[in-house]
This record gives structure tokens, sequence and C-alpha cells, in this order.
């Protein structure tokens, strides 16, 4: 029986993404790139053209966005519902990082749930001519978002997990690696893609009017300790984390996020300085949020891990 042809993907993206875009295009000869004029009027507003639209006509179309600012939001939208409506045989969304909800608590009347929000937009991306939209979200930071979307789209949950195992796995010391999990939510989100591993896991207890890190179980005496979230924002229990599992004997301390979020230069409080003692041994992230890959590049402990080629394993299915 003869094979399928092979899918062949047209990939756009936004300005942001442009080095990753190259990046997952590089991966598979079925991934070709495609170009959009990002210019604006005069009073602001977007002024978009998508180069070459008749030749996407009957051919599978995929968009890497990020939506690292608000501003950046409105014209990816923009293109997004455009793309599907140009006789596209199927369109696939790429949203390394969903950004909204990683603060939000709802607590009381009055609260607005962003990434609910957020959700019900990409649920009301319109449909190709081959049916639904896929949506190819990593390490979504709330479990419970991907049940905010409709069922018009067709989200993919991934994880950067395979690519942590793989550099895990290069270390010199890798059979002396225990995992610490900050707390029990990136315990339930994460242990069961990293089993092989001993575990340590964190909590935060309330002293008085401070919250303090201690460890809840595992041992990290003489090992490798390696942190694993999902993402960091200020780094402010990464610190803490890794002071008390110093205290308790790890002989080395990393960390992993999947996203690099980092907002106002918090990656500065990681960097190793003028031969201080270094905290952290290793800090891998992913290039999920490009502009923290720019502020981070070639300044250790920072190391980078693409997720270029899981995005082009997704993108061929």
């Amino acid at each position: 029986m003869a094979k399928p042809p092979k899918k062949h993907i047209f990939l756009f993206y936004c300005e942001e993404c442009e080095e990753l875009a190259q990046k997952v295009a590089a991966q598979s000869d079925s991934i070709t790139l495609q170009t959009i004029k990002w210019r604006t009027f005069d009073d602001g507003f977007p002024n978009i053209y998508i180069n070459n639209a008749q030749e996407l006509r009957g051919n599978h179309v995929a968009f890497l966005a990020s939506f690292s600012h608000q501003g950046a939001i409105f014209e990816q939208i923009s293109v997004i519902y455009n793309l599907p409506r140009l006789f596209a045989a199927s369109f696939t969304l790429v949203l390394p990082f969903f950004p909204t909800g990683s603060f939000e608590r709802m607590e009381e009347e009055g609260d607005v749930a962003t990434a609910f929000t957020m959700a019900r937009i990409l649920s009301n991306i319109p449909i190709s001519r081959g049916g639904p939209t896929s949506v190819v979200i990593y390490d979504i930071h709330a479990l419970q978002e991907r049940f905010y979307f409709g069922d018009n789209v067709l989200p993919l949950f991934e994880t950067g997990i395979p690519l942590l195992k793989q550099r895990l796995h290069q270390l010199p010391d890798a059979d002396d690696v225990v995992i610490a999990f900050p707390d029990d939510g990136a315990w339930k989100r994460f242990h069961k893609l990293l089993d092989r591993y001993p575990v340590v896991i964190c909590t935060k207890v309330r002293e008085e009017d401070k919250r303090i890190v201690r460890i809840k179980e595992g041992n990290p005496a003489g090992r490798h300790v390696v942190i694993v979230d999902d993402l960091v924002q200020s780094g402010g229990t990464l610190i803490e984390c890794q002071k008390v599992l110093a205290a308790h004997g790890a002989a080395k301390v990393s960390a992993y996020v999947t996203h690099g979020v980092f907002p106002k230069q918090s990656w500065k409080r990681f960097l190793h300085k003028n031969g201080l003692e270094m905290a952290f041994s290793y800090f891998w992230i992913t290039d999920s949020c490009p502009h923290t890959v720019k502020a981070i590049a070639d300044k250790a402990p920072f190391e980078v891990l693409s997720l270029a080629g899981s995005i082009a394993d997704a993108l061929v299915i």
C-alpha cells in the first residue's frame, strides 16, 4: 500500500519568533517559512500584509505566536483569524507560552479570569477547509486552563520535559541527579514524566507574617538537585528552595523551567558574577519566551533548550 504524501507546512511567525521559526524550519524539509509585513499606520494601529497569500490555497498553514506583551496580541490575533480564511487545507497555531493566568487567583467576586478570556478568543478562530484549528501550547500554568477552550479548536498540550531529560542524561554526574519540586502543584504536573529520578518536594509554610520554604519529603544530601517548575517570574521561590536544599547538604543545585518569563529583568538575580559563590550550577529554560532568550544569551548559569524539534514534530502530525 502506497504511503500518503508527506504533509507540507507553510509556517508564518511573529517578528519576535523569527529565530525560533528558523530553527523549526531547519528541522524538516516539510516546513517552509513564509513572511508577513508587520507595519503600522500613522495612528499606531496595525497595517499588516500577508505575503504570497494566493499560494496558501489548499496548503497546510501554521503560525508561530508570542503573546509576550499586550501590544503584540491584537496584531497577531488579526493574522491568526485571517490565515484560515485563505482556503488553507488546515491551520495550526503554535503558542509556546500561554501567558495569561500565571498570577490569577479567583478568590472573590470581581476577580476577572483573563486566562478564560484568552481561551475564548482562541476558541473562535475560524475553521479552515480541513476543520478546526489545532492550538499547540507548552506546559500551561494552571492545569484547569486546558478546559477553558471551546469545541471549535483542538488544543494540543505539549511539554518541555523531554528536553530536560535529554540534557540531564548528558551531565557527568547524571547518576547523582535528584529532582526537586518547589510545591505540590509542580509535583502533580511533572512527577510522572520524571519518575526514574529520586524526588524532593518542597513546601511553603507560614511562620508569623512570613512564608518559609521547607522540605516536605526527600533527601538532597550529597546529590545534584534540579528544581523543576513550569515557569519563573521574579525567581524568589527558586532562590528560597536553593537555600534550603543547600542547607540540607545538596552538593549542587540547578533549575529548569519551561517558560523563563523574568519580568523586570529578574534573571539578573541568578547570574554568575565576579567569581562569587554560584548558587545555581545550571539554569535551563526553553525558547518559549524569545525576549528572555536574547537577554540571557551567553550568560552563566543559563542554557536554552530549544523547542524547535518538538514544534516541528507537532506541525507534521
